[in-house]
């Protein structure tokens, strides 16, 4: 079965806007954590309602994938969580500082995957209604 636990932050929503209704929408039962540092681990309220999943490894999506995305990879694989880097769901302004991003994150030791990869790698099993679920939403 697939269970995970999303959070959600924006980078200074009220200079650089909130998240885009294309996301957001899908995001109904979350709050955003509002955050003005690069690293989330540099946000309390992002730390908090991490410890609380008592989770260690975490999927990370987002932009910029050379600063964000890649600061908050540091700091989290330097306290001992887990990281995989969704790469088609980061990005750059240019691509080749995704590309950098991306690559330092490696070579810190995070790895990469994909959604579908990590969506099948979660279900497991290819039946019920959850990966018919995943198969529709893929395809």
């Amino acid at each position: 079965m697939v269970r995970f636990t999303c959070i959600w932050l924006e980078q200074y929503p009220k200079g650089l806007g909130p998240t885009v209704d294309q996301i957001s929408q899908h995001l109904t039962d979350l709050t955003p954590i509002e955050k003005i540092t690069f690293s989330a681990y540099d946000t309390p309220e992002f730390v908090t309602q991490l410890e609380a999943t008592g989770r260690k490894k975490v999927l990370i999506a987002g932009i910029e994938s050379h600063i964000c995305v890649y600061q908050t990879a540091a700091h989290l694989l330097a306290n001992n969580y887990e990281v995989e880097v969704l790469v088609d769901c980061v990005s750059s302004r240019t691509e080749r500082n995704s590309q950098i991003g991306i690559q330092k994150m490696m070579q810190l030791g995070a790895k990469v995957t994909s959604v579908e990869m990590a969506l099948y790698e979660m279900q497991q099993i290819a039946k019920g209604e959850t990966f018919k679920a995943i198969s529709k939403l893929i395809k």
